[in-house]
């Protein structure tokens, strides 16, 4: 690589939550190509739609420099190629790097000597050097680190977040040698508006973005086993983390379902590659049980109240308020609702899903789901997800009798119209 090159051109391989702001923001500064296999995702990015609603039409404008396309021969000529696709787990909770490798396997087809290959999708530490730069280096013929180059800078985008966005969020950058490690921080730190931090290799990059997102999974577990605990003694555990949150420090963690693309994932990665290495994770383990137990414990909950007012779930008619794995965004990847939906309707209750963020076509085509549109009466209100938009529904029309029940995981309700809290 001729790491005096301050204008490589730029090739984002996946054009998701993570790779379209990541393609944006670079487009600025230099010639980006935006490239994903999805034609239609393209299409739209062509016309300066985006479904994720991470960046806004005038944004994607902004970014002159930019272009998109699914052909494989526009990013040919490419020297820096960034990879951000996804790396979900499998149905046995293990790493499935499909997309990773065939991402690698793509690039190696067209690998150049000089040219780098930086990883942004998240993965177990040493991931990048032994799984992905050995499927490069096959597929070019090319020497690694002679030849070519591999650097990690995890990605920390937060879908939905419009105030911690990629410019404003410290971007963590590694390379496979020193030179490469440079060039690559050099060329984030144009885009970063807070800066990078620059790390001593890859594996720690690798490391520090896996328990990133464990230490979360972890402590919410904690206050999730806490609202485990508190449903038995009959304590609004919202309530009893408020009074503790007086305390200096207290840290603040809220109880409910974790899904989404990194916490509900994330740990099972650093637990794969510890397994390997001979250790049990003790506390990402337990921790991940806990989270994964929470769906069954609300529709177990859920069936609790309406029985105190003698309905049967057999026939209720229950409604959930949301499908996204978090707030204000229409992203559902591992949502934990849909485990709700279905355990309701395996026992019998006629279930309605209303979500005003989430692509209905995809929640049919993935989920076999149709979504509603027209809101009716129902005798349960589940509220999973903290739109902003249920703030303002009238919930006394969307009831039967007075007796319906109104079960508020997030509790974004005043306390006094609602039936039971997390």
């Amino acid at each position: 690589m001729n790491f005096t090159n301050k204008q490589p051109t730029i090739a984002i391989i996946g054009l998701g939550y993570v790779g379209l702001p990541l393609a944006v923001a670079f487009g600025k500064y230099y010639k980006v190509v935006g490239f994903d296999t999805n034609v239609k995702r393209v299409s739209s990015l062509q016309e300066g739609q985006d479904d994720t609603l991470q960046c806004k039409e005038e944004e994607i404008k902004l970014a002159t420099q930019l272009q998109f396309s699914s052909d494989l021969n526009s990013i040919a000529h490419a020297q820096v190629y960034i990879v951000t696709v996804p790396t979900p787990v499998d149905e046995n909770k293990n790493p499935d790097l499909q997309s990773l490798l065939a991402a690698s396997k793509m690039i190696g087809a067209i690998l150049k000597k000089g040219d780098i290959v930086v990883y942004e999708s998240t993965v177990y530490p040493g991931c990048t050097e032994e799984d992905c730069v050995p499927v490069l280096a096959k597929e070019s013929g090319l020497a690694f680190n002679i030849d070519f180059f591999v650097g990690y800078s995890p990605e920390r985008i937060n879908p939905g977040d419009t105030k911690n966005t990629l410019t404003k969020i410290i971007k963590l950058t590694a390379g496979s040698t020193p030179d490469a490690a440079n060039y690559i921080d050099a060329l984030y730190a144009r885009i970063i508006e807070v800066g990078t931090f620059k790390v001593s290799s890859i594996k720690v990059a690798e490391a520090a973005k896996a328990i990133e997102n464990a230490q979360r999974d972890i402590n919410i577990s904690f206050v999730n086993e806490l609202a485990l605990i508190f449903d038995k003694m009959n304590i609004d555990t919202h309530e009893v983390l408020a009074a503790a949150a007086t305390k200096w420090n207290f840290l603040s963690f809220k109880p409910g379902l974790v899904g989404g693309h990194c916490i509900g994932v994330d740990p099972y990665y650093l637990a794969h590659k510890a397994t390997q290495l001979g250790h049990t994770p003790q506390v990402i383990l337990s921790g991940r049980k806990v989270n994964d137990a929470m769906s069954s414990f609300i529709t177990d909950k859920l069936i609790r109240l309406l029985a105190k007012n003698n309905q049967d779930i057999n026939g209720a008619k229950v409604l959930i308020l949301g499908v996204t794995f978090k707030e204000n965004c229409p992203d559902i990847r591992n949502s934990k609702v849909f485990d709700i939906y279905h355990q309701l309707k395996e026992k019998g209750a006629m279930v309605e899903a209303f979500d005003p963020f989430a692509d209905a076509h995809e929640v049919l085509q993935k989920q076999g789901i149709t979504l509603s549109t027209d809101l009716k009466i129902y005798d349960a209100i589940l509220i999973t997800v903290a739109h902003s938009f249920f703030v303002s529904l009238n919930y006394e029309q969307l009831k039967t009798s007075e007796a319906t029940v109104i079960f508020d995981t997030k509790a974004i309700l005043d306390k006094k119209i609602v039936t039971a809290r997390l």
